[in-house]
């Protein structure tokens, strides 16, 4: 389904909290249309922009604890992080230009 590497309750502080480069984390659900939408136009973000940010995956039905920590009450949601902040919301699924737009800072 996506190219995005799958972080998890256990390994989102390693994998996104900890780490050094900036992370867009999508919170998504497997029965989630619009989520499985905007999944491609994220890939492609990512191929394009690997050197900047890098993308991963975070299942809110298999992983509520992290879900629940940051207030995801709406999917697709995705949050940019540095440094172990959130530096970013972006809520909804969008065409890709709307995306770069909003993370024209990042990319």
């Amino acid at each position: 389904m996506s190219n995005a590497k799958a972080v998890s309750d256990a390994s989102f502080e390693a994998d996104v909290l900890k780490s050094e480069k900036t992370i867009l984390v999508d919170f998504w659900a497997e029965w989630c249309g619009p989520c499985r939408a905007v999944a491609p136009i994220l890939d492609q973000i990512a191929s394009e922009h690997s050197d900047k940010i890098e993308i991963v995956k975070l299942n809110v039905d298999d992983n509520p604890q992290t879900a629940m920590k940051y207030q995801i009450t709406s999917i697709p949601a995705m949050k940019v992080y540095q440094g172990g902040e959130v530096v970013k919301t972006i809520i909804g699924a969008k065409p890709k230009a709307a995306l770069e737009a909003d993370l024209a800072a990042f990319i």
